[in-house]
């Protein structure tokens, strides 16, 4: 049911202007917020850099809003890299991460030497109300397979965004069966170079549930009508200008948990 299930579900958002660990949907007043880098290591000093990182994570990043959550980018375009993700959080609680204490010189001396490149350095806030993220424990070992799609929103179509939106989130809350989903935006302009405007998130507790069998178009039709889905088709092509996939495995002896 679950094979390629981001492959279906097309969610997006405006986010021309102003996240990976993923954890249970929040009350509908607070919005739930991560901060992600990517980082491509030195391939030649991975046993270092894994050592370390998990001494800094389980020293300042072990728990609360600050906790640090890492994931291996197993396939698309950043294939090999890895993704640093701290929260979830607010705001506010940047004014309290580690700092002080051995903290900025611990990452300096003995993280960034063993990295080649830091980038997309992003805060992603979660679509709440248009996720189905309720199952969800904020233990990301239960679901530590996550099928990620990044899209590009079109600026001159974005008015139907809203809308197909409410109707994607209708149809996976409709499926049956254990639909792990999160919608999130980039909280920060992103333009059309860089594009990554959105991210939808699937959740999986293994890679056998790629081989299920996908529903998501049948849903589709039977929420909204037997003749929707060409139109659906047709307007998500309007609304979105670009998306690409990947994959992130959760590796629990990185993180701070």
């Amino acid at each position: 049911m679950k094979k390629n299930l981001c492959n279906l579900v097309i969610i997006f958002a405006l986010l021309l202007g102003a996240n990976p660990e993923m954890a249970a949907q929040a009350d509908s007043d607070v919005v739930p917020m991560w901060e992600a880098i990517v980082l491509t290591p030195d391939n030649t000093k991975l046993k270092v850099l894994g050592e370390n990182m998990r001494k800094h994570n389980q020293t300042y990043h072990k728990e609360g809003p600050h906790r640090a959550t890492v994931y291996n980018i197993s396939t698309g375009p950043d294939v090999g890299k890895i993704v640093w993700m701290m929260g979830p959080l607010q705001y506010k609680d940047f004014d309290s991460r580690p700092a002080v204490g051995g903290h900025d010189e611990d990452w300096r001396d003995n993280i960034m030497p063993y990295v080649k490149k830091m980038e997309h350095g992003e805060h992603w806030t979660q679509d709440v109300k248009n996720s189905n993220t309720s199952m969800l424990t904020g233990d990301a070992g239960e679901y530590p397979i996550q099928f990620i799609r990044y899209w590009e929103v079109n600026l001159e179509h974005s008015h139907n965004v809203e809308t197909m939106l409410k109707h994607i989130s209708e149809t996976i809350k409709a499926m049956g069966g254990n639909n792990a989903f999160g919608v999130y935006y980039n909280a920060y302009r992103q333009g059309t170079r860089i594009g990554r405007h959105i991210a939808t998130v699937s959740f999986y507790k293994n890679w056998a549930e790629f081989d299920e069998d996908p529903t998501f178009k049948a849903t589709y039709q039977k929420v909204h009508g037997e003749n929707s889905w060409d139109a659906f088709i047709r307007n998500m092509d309007q609304v979105m200008d670009n998306s690409w996939d990947e994959i992130w495995v959760y590796d629990k002896n990185l993180s701070g948990n």
